[in-house]
C-alpha cells in the first residue's frame, strides 16, 4: 500500500463527507493504492455514523473511535499503529488542510527520499490573535529544537512509514513530531508552502491555553529527549555546581570570621544564600542519582532505532 491518511476527528460532522469525497477523488486521479483512517476523538455529534458509512461504501475508509476526548496526539498515535501505508500523511478534519497537497507531499517522500516534510502556511487565514503567538512559538520552537521548519504545529505533514513506527506521541506531543524525528535519527526533514483554507463549518476546537501548554510540552520534549537516560548529566552538574558555589561562600566567610574578626556569620545574608545554595545543590544531585537509578531500571534504557544490520537474523 502506497499511501495512509489519518484525520483526527473531534465534532466535525460538517467536513466530513466533504472531505472524505476530496481525498477519494485525489487517490483515484492519481491511481494510488490507498488507506483513510479516521479517529474519532469522542465526538459527540454524528461523526462516528458518518464514517461507519464511509466505511461501508469504500473498503479503504476505516475507523476507530475513542470513548472520549482524549486529544490529538492520541488519535495520531492510535493512527500510526494502525498504518500500513509506505507514506502516511496526516491532516486536520475541518477542511483547512487541502488534499490537493497530497500527490506532492508522496512525491517529495518517495522520489527526493525526506524522512519527513512538513507543511507551511506561509499565507494564514487566522485572526491576529492567533498569528503573532504562533510566530512566537514556532521561533522557540527553532531555537531550542534545533528544526528549521517555519510552522511546526501544521497538521498536514507526510511521513516515512519507518519514522511513525519509531516515535511515540502522547500528551500534546504531536505539534513537536519533527523535532522527535530528529531526535531518533530521522533527519532529512523538509518543508512544502501548503494552501491555508478558511474554515468552511464550525469553529476552532483550540483556545489560547494550547500555546501556553505548547511551550511546557516543548520544555519536556527537550529535556527528554537530550536528558531522558542520562538524568544524573543535569541534575548531578547544577546540583554539583551549586554545592560548590555555596561551600565556597560558606568557607570565605569563615575565614572571614576568624582572620578578619568581621561580623557574625548569621548576621550575614551571604550566610543563608550559602545554606540555600548548598542545600539546592544536595536535592538536585539526590533528583539526578534516583532519576538515574529509575532510568537504569527502565524496560526501555537499551532502546535505540536501528536503521538496518546485516547478518543478524534476530535485529
Amino acid at each position: 500500500m502506497q499511501i495512509s491518511v489519518i484525520i483526527a476527528s473531534f465534532n466535525e460532522e460538517e467536513s466530513l463527507p466533504e472531505l472524505k469525497d476530496w481525498i477519494v477523488r485525489v487517490m483515484d486521479k492519481n491511481n494510488f493504492t490507498y488507506e483513510i483512517i479516521f479517529i474519532d476523538d469522542g465526538s459527540k455529534d454524528n461523526s462516528w455514523s458518518l464514517i461507519k458509512e464511509f466505511s461501508r461504501e469504500n473498503l479503504n475508509i476505516k475507523g476507530i473511535k475513542f470513548r472520549r476526548n482524549y486529544g490529538k496526539s492520541a488519535a495520531l498515535n492510535r493512527g500510526f499503529n494502525a498504518a500500513q501505508g509506505d507514506v502516511v500523511i496526516t491532516m486536520d478534519a475541518d477542511l483547512q488542510d487541502s488534499p490537493d497537497e497530497i500527490p506532492e507531499l508522496y512525491r517529495m517522500i518517495v522520489e527526493d527520499g525526506y524522512d519527513l516534510v512538513s507543511g507551511w502556511k506561509k499565507k494564514r487565514h487566522d485572526p491576529i490573535s492567533k498569528t503573532i503567538p504562533t510566530k512566537l512559538y514556532n521561533a522557540a520552537t527553532r531555537r531550542m529544537t534545533g528544526t528549521k521548519l517555519h510552522d511546526m504545529n501544521c497538521g498536514l505533514k507526510s511521513y516515512k512509514k519507518e519514522v511513525i513506527k519509531s516515535v511515540e506521541v502522547y500528551g500534546e506531543m504531536h505539534r513537536y513530531i519533527p523535532a522527535m524525528a530528529k531526535w531518533a535519527g530521522f533527519t532529512n526533514i523538509g518543508e512544502k508552502v501548503v494552501e491555508h483554507r478558511k474554515r468552511p463549518y464550525g469553529y476552532s476546537k483550540f483556545g489560547i491555553e494550547r500555546f501556553i501548554n505548547g511551550f511546557l510540552d516543548l520544555l519536556s520534549v527537550t529535556f527528554i529527549s537530550k536528558f531522558g537516560k542520562k538524568p544524573m548529566h543535569l541534575f548531578g552538574t547544577l546540583g554539583t555546581l551549586l554545592f560548590l558555589l555555596g561551600f565556597g561562600i560558606a568557607a570565605w566567610l569563615v575565614f572571614d570570621k576568624f582572620y578578619f574578626h568581621q561580623f557574625h556569620m548569621t548576621d550575614r545574608p551571604l550566610f543563608y544564600m550559602a545554606l540555600l545554595s548548598m542545600m539546592m545543590g544536595t536535592t538536585l544531585f539526590v533528583s539526578g542519582f534516583l532519576g538515574e537509578l529509575i532510568s537504569r531500571n527502565s524496560s526501555i534504557r537499551n532502546e535505540y532505532h536501528i536503521q538496518e544490520t546485516l547478518g543478524l537474523e534476530n535485529e
